[in-house]
């Protein structure tokens, strides 16, 4: 995949992948905390979305992937700009978002930002309000430093800012009901090390609309990447897009 750019107007070039389809709704993958739209389950969307003739949106925030600028400058707020700035000149009519990890919290925040185009959403391990959960040593350590750096269990290291954690006191959505009345589905290991399952459930009760299901993954972890997991992911995928998801 040779991922193509747009400029989002700072100079801060975009990289997304578009998979072609004429077919509705259209499916936007949005990844998690510095990750990008080759991991497996956004290849794994794509491929299932070509297949069925439905195009499918892949991209990397400002930060991360093939994208430009710094990941320390990114905040919640920003990445759903970039993601925003991205759908709104690359798809038209309906859509199915599908965040992963972080990229949950910001598929709320896009929903919430166009109600009108939302089809469904589906959360992998969402996370949102994550900054809220940190422990109180780290969070101390971030508005005293500026920065905190940690390794990461998937390789290489984790930044989080103080702009990061202010950013997301005010991108929080679990604090009142979340008025998206679009069909959700969450899918949530119960072997999540980074997100604990029954942020699924706290989700679920804040959403306003009747059409909210839960999958628990009784021996899932957080990734949700092995072959049954992504099976799952194409089944639930398919009730959306009117598809046999085998």
């Amino acid at each position: 995949m040779t991922p193509q750019r747009l400029d989002r107007g700072d100079g801060i070039a975009l990289a997304y992948a578009l998979g072609p389809g004429s077919r509705c709704p259209s499916v936007v993958f949005l990844p998690g905390f510095m990750s990008d739209m080759t991991g497996d389950k956004a290849s794994a969307v794509a491929g299932f979305c070509a297949a069925q003739g439905h195009p499918c949106l892949r991209l990397d925030y400002s930060g991360h992937g093939a994208s430009g600028g710094r990941f320390e400058d990114g905040t919640i707020g920003r990445w759903t700009e970039d993601a925003l700035f991205l759908i709104d000149r690359l798809t038209d009519g309906p859509l199915v978002l599908i965040g992963s990890s972080m990229g949950g919290w910001i598929a709320l925040r896009i929903a919430l930002a166009r109600p009108g185009r939302i089809a469904a959403l589906i959360g992998i391990a969402a996370a949102p309000d994550f900054t809220a959960t940190m422990p109180e040593a780290a969070r101390a350590a971030i508005l005293r430093d500026g920065a905190l750096r940690v390794p990461s269990r998937y390789g290489g290291e984790q930044v989080f800012t103080r702009a990061l954690l202010e950013d997301g006191e005010r991108q929080s959505v679990l604090r009142a009901p979340i008025p998206i009345a679009s069909p959700v589905r969450l899918l949530q290991g119960q072997r999540d090390d980074d997100v604990p399952w029954e942020t699924a459930l706290r989700l679920a009760a804040r959403l306003d609309g009747p059409d909210v299901r839960i999958t628990l993954i009784k021996d899932g972890d957080h990734r949700l990447s092995r072959p049954a997991d992504l099976a799952l992911l194409r089944a639930v995928l398919a009730e959306f897009l009117g598809e046999n998801g085998a």
